[in-house]
């Protein structure tokens, strides 16, 4: 029986192209949205609020609306008001996410274990959303079945119930390859929340979207208790309390203005996101590229005032550098004088954004889990599709240091992942046009 799989995205219609003419300077101050990746696993989590809930900086992307759709089909009252996204407790409960839904995200098996506590059964899709590779959901079947849940998984579905009594469980989130799974910890907090006593998660991810949905469990009421990387142990409550909580600010987003800002050799501030928001692996990279990034009130400036440099790196869980600004930093380093070498250590690998990069002019190539960029490459606007978020997001960011005016497709992407990115970067100087094909 398998117990993995990657689903595929529902089929959706954008016929939008971005334009973009190159070879604008970016200057200026913009703001960052709210974490889209954070928000998502708290939407999760209010699922088993027994109060009202309010996620204040909830980013209006696609993705939020998708959620959205799935919490009011299986019974929680749902309004999106602008960026707050605020929830009411199911009267009663259709623990069933739609296929057309659960197959566009990739939360889908989060949302499910938050169903699964909460009605003590749950059908949900193999997830979906980018595709560019095949993300193992075995850790969280792992979690619902330490959880005591029987769990079938067929027809590209996971079944999951409850048959007896809930009790206390032990489950570990590391994988088999790339370090603890972010959302496979996520979801044994969330089956732990409604079993009475304390749980046990061994080696949890310590990514900031775990952190924050621990505070906002916290706050409900759950007792929660990190042991630091080997264990986090999960108090169940009988009433989980609602409240109104804060998403903090997107670091990806921040991280792709920045390169955004450095690839044209411009000077932007990023106004409410401070310096320390930053990873520290990402400022180190950062650094080594020729990055400058200076704190100025609430938030910080970046610029790259003696050029770009070639850097030897790798990804890696927090507080190293996100995997979701590596496409972006891969298209940053083909202007970058020198071999840089990218070692993706997150997942088994991240290269969808390479042959469109190619399509650009840059000299671009990967082994494995390596990708190699020779710079510094001449790039020529060229027509292009972005087939994930941060692949698309790699794309606008080529088409900003390229000669002539590029078209990216694949406005789906990018829609999912950012609420106004093309008008921040329009709004700095980028001349960008919209266009229905």
């Amino acid at each position: 029986m398998p117990i993995a799989g990657i689903g595929t995205d529902a089929p959706v219609s954008d016929a939008r192209a971005v334009h973009i003419i190159g070879g604008h300077r970016l200057t200026g101050t913009t703001a960052v949205q709210g974490s889209k990746n954070i928000a998502l696993h708290l939407y999760a989590a209010a699922i088993l609020a027994d109060e009202p809930v309010t996620l204040r900086g909830a980013p209006e992307i696609l993705d939020t609306r998708v959620v959205a759709d799935i919490l009011h089909r299986t019974g929680t009252v749902v309004t999106v008001a602008g960026d707050e996204f605020a929830t009411s407790p199911a009267d009663s409960c259709l623990a069933v996410v739609p296929d057309e839904l659960g197959r566009r995200i990739r939360t889908t098996a989060v949302i499910g274990g938050a169903l699964l506590a909460r009605s003590g059964k749950v059908t949900f899709p193999l997830p979906g959303g980018d595709a560019f590779c095949a993300r193992r959901i075995d850790r969280h079947l792992a979690a619902m079945k330490a959880a005591g849940a029987e769990v079938e998984v067929g027809e590209g579905r996971v079944r999951a119930r409850f048959t007896g009594k809930r009790v206390p469980f032990t489950t570990d989130a590391e994988t088999s390859s790339w370090g603890p799974s972010l959302g496979a910890t996520v979801t044994a907090m969330l089956l732990a929340v409604r079993t009475t006593g304390t749980s046990v998660i061994l080696n949890p991810s310590l990514e900031p979207e775990v952190a924050h949905t621990a505070a906002l469990l916290s706050q409900a009421g759950v007792g929660i208790e990190w042991q630091g990387r080997a264990a986090l142990h999960v108090t169940g409550v009988g009433h989980v309390r609602g409240g109104v909580f804060s998403v903090p600010p997107d670091r990806l987003e921040a991280a792709t203005l920045a390169l955004a800002a450095a690839i044209t050799g411009g000077s932007v501030q990023l106004e409410g996101f401070p310096l320390a928001a930053f990873p520290d692996g990402l400022l180190s990279v950062f650094a080594d590229a020729g990055l400058q990034l200076a704190p100025l009130g609430s938030g910080t400036v970046v610029s790259a005032p003696g050029g770009l440099h070639a850097v030897q790196m790798a990804t890696g869980p927090h507080p190293g550098f996100p995997t979701g600004v590596q496409p972006q930093l891969t298209a940053l380093l083909t202007q970058a004088e020198g071999t840089s070498r990218i070692r993706e250590r997150v997942y088994i690998r991240r290269d969808t954004h390479l042959p469109a990069l190619a399509a650009f002019g840059a000299s671009v190539n990967t082994t494995g889990s390596l990708i190699t960029v020779q710079g510094r490459s001449v790039l020529r606007a060229a027509d292009v599709v972005g087939k994930d978020i941060r692949a698309a997001t790699a794309l606008v960011l080529a088409a900003l240091a390229a000669e002539g005016t590029s078209t990216i497709r694949g406005m789906y992407h990018l829609r999912r992942g950012y609420g106004s990115l093309l008008p921040k970067l329009a709004a700095l100087g980028a001349r960008v046009t919209i266009r229905q094909e």
